[in-house]
This record gives C-alpha cells, structure tokens and sequence, in this order.
C-alpha cells in the first residue's frame, strides 16, 4: 500500500531556512506527480507545490514563490522542499502527497516560524 513518511520539520525563527524530506514506497514514484500540501492551525488543507516524475516541471503557490524549491530524487524514492525565508504564515503541518487533496499523505511534518 501507499506509504509516505515525511520529516526534517522544525522550529524557526523568521528568516530561517528548512528542509523536508519525503520518503515514497508502495506505489511507482518515478512515474508519479507528487505534492507539498500543508494544514495551518485552524485551516483546511492547502496545496504548495508540485513536481512532475521527472522533476522538470514544479509549479509554486503564489505566497511561497521564489523561497521554497521542490526536488525529488528518483533512485531514492524521495521528494523534499527545501524551505528559505520562513515566515510565521508558513507555520503548518506539510504533507507530501499523491494528489493536490493530499492523497495518501503520512503522519506529516510540523514547521513552526516564529521568534
């Protein structure tokens, strides 16, 4: 079955920088999309970014363009973000996901920005 396992979350303070890692298995990652979604408190889910299976085309919401980057390591079976200029509306748990839903997302990872 469908596992995903995400970790390298974290506190921060503002201006700070983090990396996530996803690490994939139970499904063919090489040939899948996958997804950053994330769940602030008291919010809904909300999509951050995608990567396509060969990881030339990644797509950005807009709050987060230009300080986060999507990656993925193939013949390793993990996605990762790398996070940059963190800021306090970036806290949330992240997910990494099979689908802009946040299918077959794991236990996710907790990012906490603050000073």
């Amino acid at each position: 079955q469908v596992q995903l396992v995400e970790s390298g979350g974290g506190s921060v303070q503002p201006g700070g920088s983090l990396r996530l890692s996803c690490a994939a298995s139970g499904f063919t990652f090489s040939t899948s999309l996958m997804y950053w979604v994330r769940q602030a408190p008291g919010k809904g889910l909300e999509w951050v970014s995608r990567i396509s299976s060969g990881g030339s085309i990644r797509a950005y919401k807009d709050s987060v363009k230009g300080r986060f980057t999507i990656s993925r390591d193939n013949a390793k079976n993990t996605l990762y973000l790398q996070m940059n200029d963190l800021k306090s509306e970036d806290t949330a748990v992240y997910y990494c996901a099979q689908d802009s839903l946040g299918s077959g997302r794991g236990q996710g990872t907790q990012v906490t920005v603050s000073s």
